[in-house]
């Protein structure tokens, strides 16, 4: 297990803790401005400002790289003399190095019948990663599917309770390994889908569960907390499109991201979403999908819309992305699943809601889902699966 692929499942303890009190502010914002354009628009736009961060640190990079390479140029070693015997017994033993270097390579050749085994030179792996444009290409392409999957999340939060959106958000492992195997992006295999088995039984079972608290008398009274068909088929369609976004991700950043820098990838999102997407307030509005468009009405409410879209938006959806290409698409998005269990807990703890057997049961397996779609290749050579 590398580090990146570490680094990536710390990222997804951080983003669900992330998401879920994202959740419970926008739905409080909902309470008193209910636009779930504007909230999904704001968002994503905001992803803007790491374009300038990206290409910041791509000049601070060039900056380093040659003062890197003037430095190697005025190397003591390279002020020894051409003439000088240290300098002829230096030629000769890199020129012993090549020739045993070369030998090894040869025999090893052979045996293999003309198949490389010479390791892919750095030349190559440069040539792999995407320049600005092809870059900026890609989240041109996939900045309306980002965009339709944020919006369709805020507007179920506004039609239906946080715990009945994040239940079907997490069927998206379902719609993410069967996009992935379509597109190559996943191999099938009976651990992966004895994962996503165990995940989405989990989740049915927190579903068919009963949760009571002492202040529920409360939260039945607000509108946000009736449950909605309309508000559950918008959870299930941005589940759907949370998978499709997913796997392309990971198809265009690469194995570990080597092929495109991930935070310039979503800088474009924001700036295709800040310049080409706004439009689609009005056509919402006349189909009654959303509100007629307002501004918040107090500068409280402005500083929270704007503090939830850089934390709940710009900052875990950077990390969500850097998840998937650190791990698999799969194993991202089972682990948003954790969601539920962590939902759960926050619950127990702050509104001492009580909670079935059966939800709990559900609640642990949506974990032990996540942990089996970690460990499926382990299993897969393992076991045979």
């Amino acid at each position: 297990m590398s580090w990146r692929y570490r680094a990536g499942l710390f990222l997804i303890g951080a983003v669900v803790v992330i998401w879920v009190t994202s959740a419970e502010v926008t739905q409080d914002i909902f309470t008193d401005y209910k636009q779930p354009f504007a909230v999904t628009y704001l968002g994503a736009s905001l992803m803007v400002v790491y374009l300038p961060i990206s290409f910041l640190k791509d000049w601070l990079c060039g900056v380093l790289k040659r003062r890197s390479s003037k430095k190697r140029a005025t190397d003591p070693e390279s002020a020894i003399e051409l003439g000088s015997p240290l300098r002829h017994k230096i030629f000769e033993l890199d020129l012993q190095g090549t020739l045993t270097k070369k030998d090894s390579e040869s025999d090893l050749l052979t045996h293999e019948e003309g198949r490389a085994l010479v390791p892919k030179h750095k030349d190559e792996k440069l040539s792999k990663e995407l320049t600005t444009k092809q870059i900026a290409t890609y989240g041109f392409y996939i900045a309306p599917i980002w965009f339709v999957t944020e919006y369709l999340s805020n507007a179920a939060l506004a039609r239906t309770s946080v715990a009945s959106t994040t239940v079907l958000s997490s069927t998206s492992g379902l719609f993410t390994l069967f996009i992935g195997a379509f597109l190559g992006q996943e191999s099938l295999n009976v651990a992966k889908v004895l994962s996503v088995f165990v995940c989405i039984t989990g989740v049915v079972m927190t579903t068919l569960g009963k949760t009571w608290a002492a202040d529920d008398s409360q939260l039945n009274a607000s509108p946000n907390g009736t449950r909605s068909l309309v508000g559950d088929l918008f959870g299930l369609l941005s589940a759907v499109s949370y998978g499709l976004f997913t796997v392309l991700l990971k198809k265009f950043a690469g194995e570990e991201g080597e092929k495109a820098d991930v935070q310039k990838l979503f800088g474009y999102i924001g700036l295709f979403t800040l310049v080409a997407l706004w439009w689609l307030v009005w056509p919402l509005t006349a189909l009654g999908i959303e509100p007629k468009f307002t501004i918040p009405h107090s500068a409280r409410m402005d500083e929270i819309v704007i503090a939830n879209g850089l934390v709940g938006s710009v900052l875990s959806d950077y990390f969500w992305a850097l998840c998937v290409v650190w791990t698999t698409p799969l194993v991202a998005t089972l682990g948003m699943s954790l969601t539920i269990p962590l939902a759960m807990i926050a619950d127990m703890m702050i509104h001492g809601r009580h909670y079935s057997a059966i939800y709990v049961l559900g609640s642990a397996q949506v974990f032990v889902g996540f942990v089996i779609a970690n460990l499926s290749d382990l299993l897969s050579r393992k076991l045979g699966l």
